[in-house]
């Protein structure tokens, strides 16, 4: 009974998750990563958006194109970047770090995502007009 009682502390540790990050998680980090360009209500009119080239996009205007998770992470993280001299948006490295939380990146299946990068593309999505 002994055995027992010591394993079992061990299983339920084992088994403890990450929370799920909400919209509200990663509107601290838009306004610490994003709003300089995008501006504050991410509509592409941050006070560094003057003079870039391509100029930021209106992040609020994405669901009219058909919302794509897999696309706003691939732009945040840097995958998509070529190196091609008119990508003015820089790679968000701190973002990828941490613990990771299941996502749908809109394929269906939960794909491992680090939590603050997931909490940044669920703010994205809740600030959405259509």
């Amino acid at each position: 009974m002994k055995n027992i009682l010591i394993l079992v502390p061990l299983v339920v540790g084992a088994c403890v998750e990450t929370e799920m990050p909400v919209a509200s998680d990663g509107a601290m980090l838009f306004a610490e990563n994003c709003a300089a360009c995008h501006g504050q209500g991410g509509r592409g009119d941050g006070p560094w958006a003057e003079g870039l080239d391509p100029a930021p996009a209106d992040l609020t205007g994405l669901v009219a194109r058909g919302f794509d998770r897999a696309r706003i992470l691939s732009a945040v993280d840097g995958y998509q970047r070529t190196g091609a001299p008119d990508q003015q948006m820089p790679e968000f490295g701190a973002l990828l770090e941490g613990d990771t939380v299941p996502l749908d990146v809109g394929d269906g299946r939960l794909t491992p995502v680090p939590r603050p990068l997931a909490a940044l593309v669920l703010y994205i999505e809740a600030i959405q007009e259509e």
